[in-house]
């Protein structure tokens, strides 16, 4: 019998979690929830269930987590304050998303458990931000690099980073991808205007979402754990945001996008999102792909079955099409013009938010409708980032050598004169190019992409980050000018900021 903690039990992924879990007999579930309302429905549906436990908590509260996690055999931490909650309250971001992080590691070491609980921390491939093409395949060990503003990036990384190196015996790290779901056709926020058309997301289904989390409580090789994995459902989920786009409203009846959106609205820069070079690892282990982008498409059909049906007959009188655009285009408009909108970021002439979005005003002025642009379509070829040491040696026989080539190509350096080989998990002592002294294990730099910390929770200064450090500046300078100008931007919060979350504070 497994004893599982879930935390996010009410959220996307969690609940489908819930539901596979428990349809294998043996497992038993404590979840940790807000005494909310949308919680106490999720609660009323397993009422008769007792494999499942509702714990009445706050993911910041110690001593909540604590009874949760004593005793138990697996923590799958799902719970996290998402997008785009998180831009608007990013010092509360930072205290669920890294706090709760914090709490569940000193819990697990707290109650005996360090080298027996497994834990399962879901990251996000928001932590390696903006990957346009023609840098639009990743993988693991490419840099970790948050847009500008995204604290929900910001956040998970700090917390993943406490995870890497946390010294539990068992621990992995999933970096979850867009989630195909009835959630994603409901989102009515000016933040789908950040993702830029030529963006690609490899997204995953809620349901096969809910299967990795069934299976990665099943028991596992000792080589499964320890590692840093990506999420994405494969080929028959990978698209462009344009691509979806036109497929939704094809289905609808509109063929042209200019109906309903204008090209200035979209972002052309600063989202995140990528194909994965390294995705079939995890289902390898996990075996929990069946999904693909049809299963979206149904949802969107079942949410906009009104408009379908007007669509019907609206398209066939002269110029029914672009007057069934008008009406939908009216809805996006306020979106795009809403406090995270980025026609208000134009509107208010809000500089810290043109340049990362934009590169200047000047430059979004010159984007023309849609139907005038030239999208991009060489999607198989793949650029492969660069990590900066052997790759082809056994990790076994990595070496303190392979550390200091692998700082130097980050242009920094390796103080540290001794390692073992082949420890991964041992840290290691490294100064940055801006002269920052931290301390890191292999595992966190050579495969998490990580660096320095002080570098990361000061500001988003990447132009600057690109002209010293070659590592970074692979996924820096295909996206911008050499000679752009450099721009600074400070972070309102870091983890110090939640470094010793307060037991039995509430956070809403």
């Amino acid at each position: 019998m497994a004893k599982i903690v879930l935390t996010g039990a009410t959220g996307t992924m969690g609940s489908m979690g819930l539901k596979e879990i428990l349809k294998d007999p043996e497992n038993v579930v404590t979840a940790l929830v807000l005494p909310r309302e949308r919680e106490c429905r999720t609660v009323k549906e397993y009422a008769d269930d007792p494999r499942v436990k509702f714990y009445w908590g706050d993911l910041t509260d110690y001593d909540a987590v604590c009874a949760c996690v004593e005793g138990c055999d697996i923590v799958l931490h799902v719970g996290a304050l998402v997008s785009p909650a998180a831009d608007n309250y990013p010092e509360l971001a930072m205290r669920v998303n890294y706090g709760s992080t914090v709490n569940i590691i000193r819990a697990i070491k707290e109650t005996g458990g360090a080298d027996r609980i497994r834990l399962v921390y879901i990251g996000t491939v928001a932590e390696t931000g903006d990957r346009m093409p023609p840098i639009h395949w990743e993988r693991v060990g490419d840099p970790v690099k948050p847009s500008v503003h995204d604290y929900y990036a910001v956040s998970k990384v700090a917390a993943e980073r406490a995870v890497i190196e946390s010294g539990l015996k068992y621990w992995v790290s999933l970096r979850q991808t867009g989630i195909l779901s009835k959630h994603m056709a409901d989102i009515e926020d000016g933040i789908i205007f950040h993702n830029c058309l030529d963006n690609v997301l490899e997204y995953v289904t809620d349901y096969d979402s809910g299967v990795l989390l069934r299976n990665v409580c099943k028991t596992l090789p000792d080589d499964f754990w320890c590692h840093i994995y990506n999420i994405g459902g494969g080929e028959s989920c990978r698209a462009s945001f344009y691509t979806l786009l036109k497929e939704l409203f094809r289905r609808i009846g509109i063929t042209n996008l200019d109906d309903v959106f204008e090209g200035k609205w979209f972002a052309t820069r600063n989202f995140h999102g990528s194909y994965y070079l390294d995705g079939d690892r995890l289902n390898k282990y996990l075996r929990f792909r069946s999904g693909s982008l049809e299963y979206f498409y149904r949802f969107y059909m079942q949410k906009t079955a009104g408009i379908v049906k007007a669509a019907k007959i609206i398209t066939r009188i002269p110029c029914g099409c672009a007057l069934l655009g008008s009406v939908i285009k009216r809805r996006f408009r306020r979106l795009a013009g809403g406090e995270r909108g980025t026609m208000n970021f134009i509107k208010k002439r809000r500089s810290e938010y043109i340049e990362p979005f934009f590169i200047s005003e000047h430059a979004w002025k010159k984007i023309p409708r849609i139907s005038r642009m030239t999208h991009f379509t060489d999607w198989d070829k793949v650029v492969r980032i660069d990590h900066g040491y052997d790759e082809t040696k056994p990790e076994s026989e990595l070496s303190l050598a392979d550390l200091k080539q692998a700082a130097a190509f980050r242009g920094g350096e390796c103080l540290s004169k001794s390692m073992t080989e082949g420890d991964m998990r041992t840290p290691l002592t490294f100064r940055c190019a801006f002269g920052h002294a931290f301390t890191a294990s292999p595992r966190l730099v050579l495969e998490g992409g990580h660096w320095c910390p002080v570098c990361e929770r000061e500001s988003w200064n990447y132009q600057k980050m690109a002209e010293v450090n070659p590592f970074f500046a692979q996924v820096w300078y295909p996206l911008h000018d050499r000679d752009e100008e450099p721009h600074t931007y400070p972070k309102i919060v870091s983890e110090l900021d939640a470094a010793e979350p307060s037991a039995g504070k509430k956070t809403g």
